[in-house]
């Protein structure tokens, strides 16, 4: 018995070395060949290997591992490749610029709306849309159905276009791509595959008008898909319940 999990463990036995949870740099370290390990240029140099194991209590091959382990892809539990995880870069940086992405438009969303006006958003999914209120009722009736992302990537290319200056436009078109057009993305809205094709082309040299045809796919789903629903649903007729209690 002891003969076999020694053959497993010189071999490689990387399910026996996993059950003991033994580092992974000194399991490579033990398994090197003799022609593969490089021996200290000099007396100072293995001393000073011999110093940083003893001040972090590892061994000079750990320490060599957690410096290489920050450049590891997320996705590699050996610590064996150099790439970076592409949903893991600049999110500190970006969440409050995306933040600025969201935002409603021009118009005071916090007033209560008048009955006629809810009205007006009954007969009029452009009503809805021009609205302010409209705009935010509408955004809460779309979080209770899980698609939200929809009216917020219009509000993000509605903020794109109002921009003039080419670097913002450029960083901003590039945040609404990763948050809602990437498929890494989990706020990815849903475009066919010419519109999709489309925006990876804009991308290139992006611009004011690089998502157009994606927007406009997306208010054609709003408005035939989730709008219909929105002004039959219970949200919608208590709205109206309560403007036209405040008016009587």
């Amino acid at each position: 018995m002891t003969l076999n999990i020694h053959v497993r463990w010189t071999l490689g036995g990387w399910p026996l070395a996993r059950e003991y949870k033994l580092p992974i740099a000194e399991m490579r370290d033990q398994q090197r060949t003799p022609h593969e390990t490089t021996p200290p240029s000099s007396p100072v140099h293995h001393d000073h290997d011999h110093d940083i194991s003893e001040r972090t209590n590892t061994t000079p091959a750990i320490v060599l591992n957690q410096n290489k382990g920050s450049k590891a892809c997320c996705f590699c539990w050996c610590c064996c490749c150099s790439c970076s995880c592409l949903t893991m870069r600049n999110t500190g940086n970006n969440n409050a610029k995306r933040d600025t992405n969201v935002e409603l438009l021009n118009g005071d969303a916090n007033e209560t709306p008048t009955l006629e006006e809810i009205r007006s958003w009954a007969q009029s999914f452009d009503a809805v849309m021009k609205s302010a209120r409209g705009r935010k009722k509408f955004r809460e009736f779309l979080r209770s159905e899980y698609s939200e992302e929809n009216l917020m990537f219009w509000l993000a290319c509605e903020e794109l276009r109002k921009e003039s200056n080419s670097a913002s436009v450029e960083e901003k078109a590039r945040l609404i791509y990763e948050d809602f057009i990437s498929i890494l993305s989990p706020k990815e809205v849903s475009l066919d595959s010419k519109v999709r094709e489309t925006v990876n082309s804009n991308m290139s040299t992006p611009d004011v008008h690089t998502f157009d045809e994606a927007q406009q796919q997306i208010y054609i789903l709003m408005h035939r898909d989730s709008f219909p629903r929105f002004v039959n649903s219970k949200m919608f007729r208590n709205l109206m319940e309560t403007a036209s209690s405040k008016e009587t």
